[in-house]
C-alpha cells in the first residue's frame, strides 16, 4: 500500500470523523487541551513541510499551507476557547470534514486508476 494511499485512508477514517464529532459533541475539558495539542502539533509540521518544499522549489506546499492557515487555526482556537469558542468556527470545522473525507475519497479512487 502506498504512502498516498494510507495518507487517504488516515483522512477518511480518522481525521473526517474526529473533526465531524468535535464539530457535533459536548467536549470535556482534556479534550480541548488534546485539540490545542494537536493545532499546535500541525502548525509546526505542516509549516516545516511547507517551507522545505518551498526552499526546495517542489510542488505540493499549497496543501500544507491550507493546513497552516485554515486547519491549525480552527483547531487552535476551538482548544483555547473551550466551550466559550463560537458556533461559526464549529460549522466550519464541520465543513472541513465533510471537505476531508470527499477530497481524500476522490483521489482515493482517482489514484487507484
Amino acid at each position: 500500500m502506498s504512502s498516498d494511499t494510507l495518507l487517504h485512508l488516515f483522512h477518511i477514517l480518522f481525521v473526517g470523523p474526529l473533526f465531524l464529532y468535535i464539530s457535533l459533541r459536548p467536549l470535556t475539558p482534556w479534550m480541548f487541551h488534546g485539540i490545542l495539542a494537536l493545532g499546535l502539533i500541525l502548525l509546526a509540521y505542516q509549516g516545516y513541510k511547507a517551507f522545505i518544499k518551498l526552499a526546495n522549489g517542489l510542488s505540493g506546499y499549497k496543501i500544507n499551507l491550507f493546513h497552516v492557515l485554515v486547519v491549525a487555526p480552527l483547531l487552535i482556537y476551538i482548544g483555547y476557547r473551550q466551550p466559550e469558542a463560537t458556533d461559526f468556527v464549529y460549522q466550519l470545522l464541520l465543513m472541513a470534514s465533510f471537505a476531508a473525507i470527499g477530497y481524500h475519497a476522490y483521489y482515493l479512487f482517482a489514484d487507484q486508476k
